[in-house]
């Protein structure tokens, strides 16, 4: 059993209501992706972190190599860390990272 009317003019006429209703919903989400994007956007990108742990594959996911959160070699195997967590490492003989040298702006040398 259909809810819709048998009858042809109030076929149409509802057919009219909806494009009406279709266009107005449009223009609803239209102006609500238009609020989100520019809230998006107003927001500042988050604070990178200042020290990054590069961690293996595989269980336990040892770390394997420390660097400085701007480096441009990290992975996405990488977890961010503090400065006393990186010094820690580099006592532990994790190696830093030869292109941002980690353990040079931290003050431990080898």
């Amino acid at each position: 059993m259909s809810v819709l009317p048998p009858d042809l003019p109030r076929l149409r006429t509802l057919a009219t209501y909806l494009r009406g209703e279709l266009s107005r919903t449009e223009q609803a989400l239209a102006a609500a992706e238009k609020r989100k994007a520019t809230t998006t956007r107003q927001q500042p990108a988050p604070e990178p972190p200042a020290w990054l742990v590069e961690r293996g594959i595989g269980v336990g996911r040892l770390p394997v190599r420390v660097h400085a959160g701007d480096c441009w070699d990290t992975r996405s195997r990488c977890a961010p860390a503090d400065a006393d967590q990186i010094r820690a490492l580099l006592a532990q003989g994790i190696p830093a990272c030869p292109h941002c040298r980690p353990d040079t702006a931290l003050g431990v040398l080898e």
